[in-house]
This record gives C-alpha cells, sequence and structure tokens, in this order.
C-alpha cells in the first residue's frame, strides 16, 4: 500500500525539478561584470529559452508573450515543442532545435537556460551522471554561443537556473545567498552547474537563481499531492518536519522577468518564497484549502524502497530566505503558503 502510493506520488516527473543549485560560488557584486546593454522595461526583448516546454518554462514563455516580448524556444526536439507550442496560438515565436541554439542565441536580447533531466526517480550511478551532465551540459552549450557571438550580437543578460540543494538540507539553520554550499550530491552537482554559467563573457549580465520548490497546479509537486487529498489519502512524506523553501510559480516567473529587464539584478538570488514552512504545515494548509485531511504520511522506509539515495530529496529539507530578492525591492503576490495555495485551488 505505501509503496503504491509513493510510486504514484513520484509518477510526475517534474515535481522536484527545482531541487537544487551550485562549492560556494561567489556573488557576483555589482563591480563584478559590466553590463554591455542594459534592458529596460521600455524595451522589447527578444528573449531565447532552454527548458522553456517545462513546467516553468511554459509559463514564464506566456508571460514575455504577454508583455510583447519575442520568444525563441531552444529544444532538442521541434515536434515535441510545437505540441507545447502550437502555431495557431503562438504564432510568433521561433522553435530552435540544437543545431541551431547558436544561430538563434545570438541577436537574442537575453537567454534564460532552464533545461535540466529530472530527478524523482531511482538513482542509480548513471542517472546520477546523467543528472548532472543534463545541466552542465545545457548550460555549457548555452554559455558558449553566447561567447561564440559577436559583441554586436551577443545578449546582455543570461538568467540561469540553478537550485536550494547547492546549500546542503538541515532542520536548524537557515540559508541566504551569502551561505557555504553543502557537501552533499545535489551540492556538487550545483556548484558544478553555476560554475559552467560564470564562464560567460564578463560583459553579460549574470543572475543565477537558485529555486525552492515551484507551487501551480498544472505541474510540479502539487500536480501529484492534489490527487492524492482529493482521494483522501493526503498527508506528508516522511516526519514531515523537514523544512519546505517553496515559490509560488508566478512570483518565480515575475522573478525571472525581473532579473531580465532590471540591471540591478546580478549574482545569486534565491527564488524561494519569504516564509518557507515545514512540510507537514504545508499539508495541514493544503488539506484545509481543499477541504480534505491531511492525515496519512508517506513513512521513510517506503520512500527509500522506491527512491534508494533519491529519497533524500524529499526527506531533507532546507530553510533558505530570499534575502537579495527583498533587498531588491522584489514584490511577492504571495509570501504566505495558504495564499498561495488559496490562489492555485481557486484555478482547479
Amino acid at each position: 500500500m505505501e509503496l503504491a502510493r509513493v510510486s504514484i506520488f513520484l509518477t510526475n516527473k517534474t515535481m522536484l525539478a527545482p531541487f537544487l543549485s551550485p562549492s560556494k560560488a561567489p556573488l557576483l557584486g555589482s563591480n563584478a561584470r559590466k553590463s554591455r546593454v542594459i534592458c529596460s522595461k521600455g524595451d522589447q526583448m527578444t528573449v531565447s529559452i532552454t527548458g522553456a516546454t517545462g513546467f516553468i518554462g511554459k509559463r514564464l514563455v506566456q508571460k514575455l508573450i504577454s508583455e510583447d516580448h519575442k520568444v525563441r524556444v531552444l529544444t532538442r526536439s521541434k515536434s515535441k515543442a510545437r505540441v507545447v507550442f502550437p502555431e495557431q496560438n503562438y504564432s510568433g515565436i521561433i522553435i530552435a532545435e540544437e543545431g541551431e541554439w547558436e544561430k538563434y542565441i545570438q541577436g537574442s536580447t537575453a537567454v534564460v537556460n532552464l533545461a535540466g533531466l529530472p530527478i524523482s526517480t531511482r538513482w542509480s550511478p548513471e542517472i546520477k551522471r546523467e543528472i548532472k551532465q543534463s545541466r552542465i551540459n545545457a548550460t555549457s552549450k548555452v554559455v558558449g554561443c553566447i561567447n561564440n557571438a559577436n559583441a554586436d550580437l551577443r545578449p546582455s543578460v543570461l538568467v540561469s537556473a540553478t537550485a536550494v540543494g547547492y546549500y546542503g538540507t538541515s532542520e536548524t539553520h537557515s540559508f541566504d545567498e551569502t551561505s557555504p554550499s553543502g557537501k552533499d550530491y545535489l551540492s556538487e552537482v550545483c556548484r558544478e552547474w553555476e560554475a559552467k554559467a560564470q564562464e560567460v563573457n564578463s560583459d553579460v549580465r549574470l543572475v543565477l537563481i537558485r529555486i525552492g520548490v515551484v507551487l501551480g497546479k498544472d505541474g510540479g509537486a502539487l500536480a501529484k499531492m492534489i490527487p492524492l487529498f482529493m482521494a483522501f489519502a493526503g498527508g506528508p512524506l516522511g516526519s514531515g518536519q523537514q523544512w519546505f523553501s517553496w515559490i509560488h510559480l508566478d512570483d518565480l516567473v515575475n522573478l525571472i522577468y525581473e532579473s531580465l529587464v532590471n540591471p540591478s539584478y546580478k549574482g545569486v538570488i534565491n527564488g524561494t518564497a519569504p516564509n518557507p514552512v515545514r512540510l507537514s504545515e504545508m499539508c495541514n494548509q493544503l488539506g484545509e484549502v481543499i477541504g480534505r485531511p491531511s492525515w496519512l504520511p508517506v513513512p521513510e522506509f517506503a520512500l527509500k524502497a522506491v527512491l534508494g539515495e533519491g529519497a533524500s530529496v524529499v526527506l531533507d529539507g532546507q530553510k533558505v530566505l530570499p534575502v537579495r530578492a527583498q533587498e531588491l525591492g522584489f514584490s511577492f503576490k504571495y509570501p504566505y503558503v495558504k495564499d498561495a495555495l488559496r490562489a492555485i485551488a481557486k484555478e482547479m
């Protein structure tokens, strides 16, 4: 019974995609990079995006189009991307396969890098290599394309995803952008991921967003949690005492957008809401919002039986605070998890 619930919960491979981030990558201060061209809110941008067909990427594409910007989707499969972005609804976007990335990155105003293999599976040595290499390889290709562009065609901004896994885990400490990296596998992945992004040309403004657990109705963790709760089978994973550093999808997309248009945004920025909660509290709030109990926790042994070492992603947590975003004056639409869950429930 428990193993079946775990398997159902983990079927959606996007639920834990924003899992981590990269040794202590130095913060890029205001003097660390000179921006060649400043994007401003009044200018039309051309934005090239990897990972555009994913949970976060799709919403970002919609946001950019709604603001009258041009979008170039960088993908490994043009046919699959066209299913996500049918021409009748997205006639203005360009879809470019891997061999065309350099052509379309040249002349873009900015690049957003969201690509990476999902991690919600049992970690074999081969899968662990793929988790790391998918992120490093995609970032390396993007950075190479940017650096190879002539100066007058080079994008002025690179916003590259990373994740809160950079910090490692703790039940007692909180982390901000100045905190050192952890020592586990996910921290290692994030260090190398971020380090590769930092190889971008120095005249390109670089923003590294360490993303927490993203909440939205069409993907991420809630896509599989809500059906379990609706079936009266919902509850926290493991003890429920692990920290849950979350962010509403709309806030994350707005943070990425602000990073594109605001030259003050540079270096590492935590993509998390200002009020992280314990997982048990999040589950209680979810149950209250949708009118179902949070009473059936998934035990630790069941998660480890299905995921092995990968169970650490859901059994361990970290309390991550968006100090830099708040210093920059970013306004969170959903600072509290209950408000975020209520908004999501209204869309269901």
